[in-house]
């Protein structure tokens, strides 16, 4: 962030060493420059609202029925007060004047009951007048404090120093910020009420510390992910449904700008040389960038947000996502340290559903994780989480998921767990499965479980190793013991939709037996899809080792 320091405006002087605000200690000021009385509100403004109240009236009276002819009376109330508060405010910039919020309603009620008079009656408001006026007063504030802050925010910008700024809590920074916006406002006649101040000191700070316009989508809980498509167009998902939210950027330096700044905070970059990186914020979520010349129409931000609920086998099963033999079922499935393969498109609840399953792991065991941004939310005490790291501007130093699964075999873990396999080291996770860390998770991207085997044995040919297909579709049946396939269906909800286990080879095949399967049955008046999760009754392969952890009988309930 370019910021002017002392002495970079002409007659300005540094301040003394005087304590700013309400700090104890000796701090330099952020502001560049004293602050003047003259740069005030004045505090007998109140007291002359009555005047700016009538000064206002005698400017518009006299063209009133000129300004609302007698075609007003096809208008609602509502519909004239909302034309007659933008009136009101644009003489009072005219003027010079300085109105609250009282003041314009106060003028605006005057100017109205003087046009009733004057037409004998208005329509009356079908939708509510004061519903009405309060979303139309509503959305003029919120432009009022985006055209306000294109024009304060280059003048913030020239009287605060950065290193100063650096050194302070959001809060010590709120306090003083908000004292130099005043006086901008005060100094360009840029007119605010008090509540529009505290939003134009929200966003300037945003801008300033956080990620300027996605940070009330970050603080919106309801919304699972951010999608920014250029800087004109974001769109969100909330409950399932993608909608296209009223947040954009100032241009698209602004959002490069935010951008850079995601990334820089894990350490890695985006530039030309590198325009695309996976990162996190510092909450978690996942953001992946793409930058101009590959995303052609202006630089794409993708989050996944990081869930504050920690989301568990019994909460999905109350959002319809399996049964409660299903959750009983992948709980054993948990205990027994079965290895797991969870498959699913993307955003269907991969990482979601591994993190779920991931609390059956004893808090004694060692877990090693694998990511390419690290997401995973364990809940144990002994995790050591791994995470990749691309090459520098030489090109060096880059360090894969399969450096780092190879590193983990190290580490004398009891188990591994792979945020997404997408390439070789799909090989060294199952040479680990086999070579006793049983237990170990992984997701990828497939759409069924037998799709999910197939991209397996393509992801370890990328290793180049030559082997024959059946020496790896018998490592495959030896390491993996299940594969569940979680979707997420056009009516925005994630259901499991196989559960399927891997009971060993035949020929060069290697044979699977789904446990549990979900049939679509149609679909409600609400746009929600109808269905049940169908038991297959047979046995499951696993029997005799829940038996060996005293779970066989509870498994069999499962069927």
């Amino acid at each position: 962030m370019a910021v002017i320091g002392f002495g970079k405006r002409s007659g300005l002087t540094p301040p003394s060493t005087a304590s700013f605000g309400s700090a104890q200690t000796a701090r330099r000021p952020l502001v560049n420059e004293p602050v003047t009385p003259e740069g005030r509100l004045s505090a007998s403004m109140s007291a002359e609202a009555a005047g700016c109240i009538a000064e206002i009236h005698a400017v518009i009276a006299p063209e009133l029925l000129n300004l609302f002819p007698n075609s007003s009376r096809t208008q609602t109330r509502g519909e004239l007060a909302a034309q007659m508060e933008q009136m009101v405010r644009r003489v009072a910039r005219d003027l010079g004047l300085m109105v609250d919020e009282g003041s314009v309603r106060d003028t605006v009620t005057v100017l109205l009951n003087e046009l009733v008079a004057a037409f004998g009656g208005l329509e009356p408001d079908p939708l509510g007048e004061a519903a009405a006026r309060t979303q139309r007063a509503a959305a003029l504030s919120k432009n009022s404090v985006v055209t306000a802050k294109e024009r304060v925010h280059p003048l913030l910008m020239e009287r605060i120093d950065a290193s100063v700024m650096a050194e302070m809590s959001r809060g010590e920074l709120a306090e003083q910020v908000s004292e130099v916006v005043s006086e901008i406002l005060v100094s360009e006649k840029i007119h605010l009420n008090q509540s529009e101040q505290r939003d134009l000191v929200t966003l300037l700070l945003n801008d300033m510390l956080g990620l300027g316009p996605l940070e009330p989508l970050l603080a919106d809980e309801a919304i699972t992910e951010i999608m920014v498509n250029g800087y004109k167009t974001v769109f969100i998902e909330r409950k399932g449904k993608i909608t296209l939210s009223d947040v954009t950027f100032r241009d698209e330096q602004h959002l490069l700008n935010i951008a850079q700044r995601i990334v820089s905070a894990v350490g890695r970059r985006v530039d030309e040389s590198s325009p695309i990186c996976d990162a996190r914020l510092l909450d978690g979520s996942r953001v992946n960038v793409i930058i101009p010349p590959l995303a052609i129409d202006g630089s794409t931000i993708t989050i996944r947000k990081f869930s504050k609920s920690k989301l568990t086998l019994e909460k999905m099963l109350e959002f319809g996502s399996l049964t409660p033999k299903m959750c009983k079922l992948l709980n054993i499935a948990g205990r027994c340290r079965m290895n797991i393969i969870i498959s699913g498109g993307t955003g269907s609840g991969k990482t979601t559903l591994l993190n779920a399953i991931s609390r059956n792991i004893d808090p004694d065991e060692r877990v090693v994780t694998i990511e390419d941004a690290a997401e995973l939310q364990l809940q144990q005490p002994h995790v050591v989480r791994l995470e990749t790291r691309p090459a520098n501007l030489e090109g060096n130093g880059q360090v894969n998921m399969r450096d780092l699964v190879k590193n983990a075999l190290r580490m004398r873990p009891d188990r591994i767990i792979l945020g997404e396999v997408r390439g070789p080291e799909a090989f060294d996770l199952l040479a680990a499965m086999n070579t006793g860390h049983d237990g170990s998770l992984g997701t990828l991207h497939a759409n069924r479980p037998r799709e999910a085997l197939t991209r397996v044995e393509n992801m370890i040919n990328m290793a180049g190793l030559n082997l024959p297909a059946k020496a790896i579709r018998q490592q495959i049946s030896d390491a993996v013991n299940m594969i569940i396939q979680i979707s997420r269906m056009r009516d925005g909800k994630r259901r499991i939709t196989y559960i399927s286990e891997i009971v060993g080879m035949e020929g060069d095949v290697i044979t699977m037996q789904d446990l549990y399967t979900y049939r679509y049955d149609g679909e409600d008046e609400g746009g929600n899809l109808r269905g049940e999760h169908v038991s297959s009754g047979l046995r499951p392969a696993f029997y005799e080792r829940a038996e060996y952890y005293g779970l066989g009988r509870a498994l069999m309930e499962c069927m």
